[in-house]
């Protein structure tokens, strides 16, 4: 599931329109749809405004951002699967330390 879809599910459950969640992060209602599309990225600092309105874990918020970031990376790249089991032993392997 992407940032986007999570917004929308939150969002529809909640029975919030649009307009309504767009007023609350202070954007048009059409930017809000481009971001539930994903079409265009939220800024990190709308996470904690999302989290407290619908009582979500902004921890899970923050994992799809930084997933959107990453997918945005390596999408295109022949290589990007490869790319990203390696970052994942970096994080490993640096843990460790």
């Amino acid at each position: 599931m992407t940032l986007g879809q999570k917004i929308k599910e939150l969002r529809e459950n909640s029975g919030m329109l649009q307009r309504q969640l767009a007023a609350i992060l202070e954007i048009g209602d059409g930017y809000l749809s481009k971001i539930e599309s994903n079409q265009k990225a939220l800024k990190r600092e709308h996470l904690t405004t999302i989290s407290e309105t619908f009582y979500y874990s902004l921890s899970e918020l923050e994992a799809l951002w930084i997933a959107t970031k990453v997918y945005d990376i390596v999408k295109d790249e022949k290589e990007g699967l490869n790319a990203l089991k390696v970052a994942e032993d970096q994080i490993k392997y640096i843990k460790k330390q």
